[in-house]
């Protein structure tokens, strides 16, 4: 079984990003395009209307978020921080990049921001856990 060179792994990493960019900007818009394009409806239907472009909109902000992200791991590919998680600055590991080519966080990181996240929304911070 070949070994893959950091450069090879790199490249492939970019492949993913690119293309999942690529998949992201041609959904961007089209939900509410769609949602628009049907002109003038009943009224009956205003409320069935309003909720669809709710749900476009709320999509179309998820799609734009998840572009941001695969913007910013195509910039730290670039300057050579790609694979490194921003909280522990420990290496990301390659079955979490292939699985998620954007990731910012190792699992472990990634696991404590949403638990903190999760913490301060129902109204109370956590404790900190010890990195042993």
């Amino acid at each position: 079984m070949k070994r893959e060179t950091a450069a090879e792994s790199q490249e492939e990493y970019r492949r993913m990003l690119v293309e999942k960019r690529a998949a992201v900007l041609s959904g961007l818009g089209n939900k509410f395009d769609m949602v628009a394009g049907m002109g003038r409806v009943a009224e009956d239907d205003q409320a069935q209307l309003s909720h669809d472009e709710f749900i476009s909109l709320r999509l179309n902000g998820l799609d734009y978020a998840q572009f941001r992200l695969i913007e910013e791991a195509l910039e730290r590919l670039d300057a050579g921080g790609y694979g490194i998680c921003l909280c522990c600055e420990d290496p990301i590991p390659p079955k979490r990049l292939r699985a998620i080519s954007w990731a910012r966080y190792c699992v472990r990181c990634q696991e404590e921001m949403s638990d903190r996240r999760d913490a301060e929304a129902a109204g109370f911070r956590p404790r900190e856990r010890s990195r042993a």
